[in-house]
């Protein structure tokens, strides 16, 4: 069994206490040689993502503003804020005059944005949103009927980073919808997939370590028994459920998942899509 494989069939809860103890070392010595940024959480609360959280949101920022031209005045919504990753960047950026909104699944990560960050913001709200998902959560809320708890055109701009790629098809679908409903019009939207077609195909079938082996025909798993481990979405399906949502695919961005040789031009992991509310 692959270390991936492993982790996925633990319960979120065990998965949150594996960490906490793997990361234990690193953290009390950062705790002791006060080298943490004031808006990092321990390296063992983390739990999405990886690599170095300060960097990693400082270069979500940098997407958000050359993709969906960010500005410090907009009034903007994290789906899946997690424990701040972005958040903790876009404190620098957003000012007085615009606002943050940020929900997420894990209400240790929500309390943990509020007390860190809104205490600093006031600017910055946390929400946390009790949805039942397989990977972070075994709350009851159903994510495909989860209406957002703003009133429709409430932000100029919203963005999803490693999101859409753990849930299952018709939550994607719900959440799509209530993205364009909340977006002011001509409002933008930033938001990561793995999306597949028949390159990515011949792609993962020669890279045992990241492929999609179970086939739904809309879109693929990595785990049929963590169906929000991993999804990948045919893009006649994706474009689909687009359009339906009243969006519009503005660019598209492979991601170096799909292909090693774009790393090297500094593309991100996963596909980046750019949405516009039409």
């Amino acid at each position: 069994m692959s270390l991936r494989k492993l982790y996925y069939s633990l319960s979120p809860n065990l998965r949150f206490i594996a960490r906490k103890i793997y990361y234990s070392p690193i953290d009390a010595w950062e705790t002791l040689s006060r080298k943490r940024h004031k808006y990092e959480p321990l390296k063992g609360d983390i739990y999405t993502g990886s690599g170095d959280f300060i960097k990693q949101g400082n270069h979500h920022l940098e997407l958000l503003i050359k993709h969906i031209s960010l500005v410090p005045s907009d009034h903007v919504l994290d789906i899946g804020s997690g424990i701040g990753r972005t958040a903790s960047a876009l404190t620098n950026y957003i000012d007085k005059n615009g606002s943050y909104k940020g929900f997420d699944v894990v209400k240790k990560g929500v309390d943990w944005c509020k007390n860190r960050i809104t205490k600093d913001n006031l600017n910055f709200e946390f929400l946390y949103v009790p949805l039942q998902n397989d990977l972070y959560n075994q709350s009851i809320g159903d994510a495909k009927a989860f209406t957002f708890p703003y009133k429709n055109d409430s932000f100029t701009k919203s963005f999803l980073f490693s999101v859409f790629t753990h849930m299952q098809k018709d939550e994607i679908e719900n959440y799509l919808k209530e993205i364009s409903r909340v977006l002011k019009p001509s409002g933008q939207c930033l938001a990561t997939f793995f999306t597949y077609n028949q390159e990515t195909e011949n792609f993962t079938a020669s890279n045992p370590g990241f492929n999609f082996p179970v086939n739904k025909e809309t879109h693929r798993l990595m785990n049929a028994e963590v169906t929000a481990a991993n999804i990948a979405l045919f893009e006649p399906e994706l474009d689909r459920m687009i359009a339906a949502a009243g969006l519009e695919k503005r660019a598209f961005i492979p991601g170096f998942w799909r292909d090693q040789g774009l790393k090297a031009k500094g593309r991100d992991f996963q596909d980046v899509l750019i949405l516009k509310k039409v």
